[in-house]
């Protein structure tokens, strides 16, 4: 989180702990990576939180290491895939999910050109003011590509997919990405997924009113059946 390390940890418990909960909403297999986002969300923030720590204490330097690289493999290699992989095992319609199977095929070769680029690049984590600045040495060339595929990826399912409310999920990503590129641009992977994080709790509310659904529809059929 951006503000400090017990901000993050607490975040991170409540976040983790919201998504416990949204896990419980789960009443179909292709539901179970769609609800299990709140919860690396959650577990991405405690990560965070070690790392604050790591680098206030210059003697923890194997636990910034482990902090540092599990927090960007987080933000930089799983989240590309998971969002667009989420979303197209719940999606019913066939037009719909092979614009999702683009959208997870650019997600993936992201994912990939960013684990390369996390194992034979620096990466150097540092605190400044309130917020973790992460300054990376990859290619110049291509990271206004890389940028623009992973808020393509990340984002775009959201509207594609047929699931009610993910829309509004989609609409809350877009704007809380354009308040972290005008006011935290040198800080954009901790303070977005920072954002990405609390908004993350809508998915709750999607798959609590999907189950809802689900059994009030289980309802009308049986009630049809015996009348």
């Amino acid at each position: 989180m951006c503000f400090s390390a017990e901000a993050s940890f607490a975040g991170g418990a409540l976040i983790s702990a919201i998504g416990v909960v949204t896990i419980t909403k789960v009443h179909k297999p292709s539901q179970v990576i769609f609800a299990c986002i709140p919860l690396f969300f959650g577990l991405q923030q405690i990560t965070e939180g070690g790392l604050w720590l790591a680098l206030r204490y210059p003697d923890l330097g194997n636990l910034q290491r482990f902090s540092t690289y599990l927090f960007l493999v987080t933000a930089e290699v799983i989240w590309p895939m998971m969002i667009p992989l989420s979303v197209l095992f719940m999606e019913e319609d066939r037009k719909r999910s092979r614009i999702l199977w683009v959208l997870l095929f650019m997600g993936g070769a992201l994912a990939l050109y960013l684990a390369c680029c996390l194992l034979f690049y620096k990466v150097n984590p540092r605190i400044m003011g309130h917020h973790i600045q992460y300054s990376t040495d990859f290619p110049l060339s291509l990271r206004t590509w890389a940028l623009l595929v992973y808020l393509i990826v990340t984002i775009a399912p959201l509207f594609v997919s047929s699931i009610k409310r993910t829309h509004l999920l989609g609409v809350l990503m877009c704007l809380s990405c354009a308040v972290t590129v005008i006011f935290f641009t040198q800080f954009l992977t901790s303070v977005w997924c920072f954002f990405g994080a609390t908004i993350s709790g809508v998915i709750f509310w999607i798959l609590r009113d999907s189950k809802r659904k689900f059994h009030f529809d289980k309802l009308h059929l049986l009630k049809d059946r015996f009348v």
